[in-house]
């Protein structure tokens, strides 16, 4: 009996503390919100797309306020970052999972977890000092798009990796002892049996990987040159939201302000669609 009743107050104690992370959730958008709506209200929505550039100043009238420059910078580098850390991370998963021995995949694991802990200002340090100076040899500033794909990219291999690693040591035994009774070869095991099933979780990963991507701030205001153009190749320097907000917050003013919380209003936003689309592909992959 007092088992029952210690796994019920768990229960509610679990409930409570799951409510109070969405309460707190619910608070910041709506402060967010809060604080976006003397732009929204003043400037006007269709200004931060048509404004001719990004020049705040003290009064709507005289600043310009166009942010689909830095959103567009935003996105690429969340893309490209995408584009190559899934494929990385989900192959050292299969590797440690179905190929390395026990010993190399735990220190593997190790290392893994240690440069997901790494802070991001030290991943920006490396990438100005180092990888800044090799992109420049090859086109000019060096500070660019092309240098924050790659450093975001080096962050979020590790959510990648160790997401799509405990998805496929999810899968169950039987599935892979049934391909192997059939005769299937280790990578037709791993493509046509052990990927398909822990497909929910590699989709997980990679979105929770992308959200780490956009909403990244230190290491791409390091790297990226944080210039507000649209940029029309990976050489040409970029600022995004979150580096636009870090820059300018600390002597914002007025309109410029709620601006910046505009900003911090669409990339919530972004967020919470990566997240809903994670929850309902992991849904459709669990009915399926």
């Amino acid at each position: 009996m007092s088992h029952s009743r210690a796994d019920v107050l768990l229960v509610w104690v679990l409930r409570a503390l799951a409510g109070l992370a969405g309460v707190i959730v619910l608070v910041i958008a709506a402060f967010v919100a809060r604080e976006s709506l003397p732009a929204l209200r003043d400037i006007g929505v269709m200004r931060f797309v048509s404004d001719g550039s990004w020049h705040p100043a003290a009064e709507a009238a005289r600043g310009s306020y166009n942010l689909v420059p830095m959103l567009v910078g935003t996105l690429l580098a969340t893309l490209g970052a995408v584009v190559l850390a899934t494929p990385l991370g989900i192959l050292s998963a299969v590797f440690c999972q179905f190929y390395a021995p026990r010993l190399l995949a735990g220190a593997y694991r190790n290392v893994i977890g240690l440069l997901a802990g790494i802070p991001s200002v030290v991943y920006g340090f490396w990438g100005l000092v180092v990888l800044v100076p090799l992109i420049r040899l090859i086109g000019p500033p060096g500070a660019s798009l092309l240098a924050g794909v790659l450093i975001l990219t080096i962050m979020i291999v590790p959510t990648v990796a160790l997401t799509a690693e405990a998805a496929l040591r999810s899968v169950p035994e039987a599935y892979l002892r049934g391909a192997a009774a059939l005769g299937l070869s280790r990578p037709a095991t791993i493509v046509g049996v052990a990927l398909p099933a822990a497909r929910s979780g590699l989709y997980t990963g990679t979105l929770l990987g992308a959200a780490r991507a956009i909403g990244e701030t230190m290491a791409i205001l390091m790297v990226c040159g944080n210039v507000v153009e649209m940029p029309t190749s990976l050489f040409d320097p970029v600022r995004t939201l979150t580096a636009n907000i870090a820059l300018e917050m600390a002597y914002a003013m007025g309109d410029h302000r709620s601006a910046l919380f505009v900003s911090g209003l669409v990339l919530l936003g972004f967020v919470v669609a990566l997240v809903f689309w994670a929850e309902h592909m992991g849904r459709d992959r669990a009915h399926a």
